[in-house]
């Protein structure tokens, strides 16, 4: 990794199988056993003495917009 680069960190939870299948839209992911998931995502940009979390909320100390 370079300072300019960003990337993602996409952790996924599932009740039950950890196996997915794509839907005919070639976007939506779900399980292929149809139990719940839930996704959360956050964006990191290297930079040149480490690394900003650009999905970090500063109004609220970082918590996620689902905490307000």
């Amino acid at each position: 990794m370079k300072a300019g680069h960003c990337f993602t960190i996409e952790p996924m939870i599932s009740e039950g199988t950890w196996r997915d299948e794509c839907w005919p839209d070639d976007w939506t992911a779900v399980t292929k056993d149809g139990k719940r998931s839930a996704q959360f995502e956050q964006t990191f940009l290297v930079t040149d003495t480490g690394y900003e979390i650009l999905t970090r909320r500063r109004s609220h100390d970082g918590l996620p917009y689902f905490m307000d």
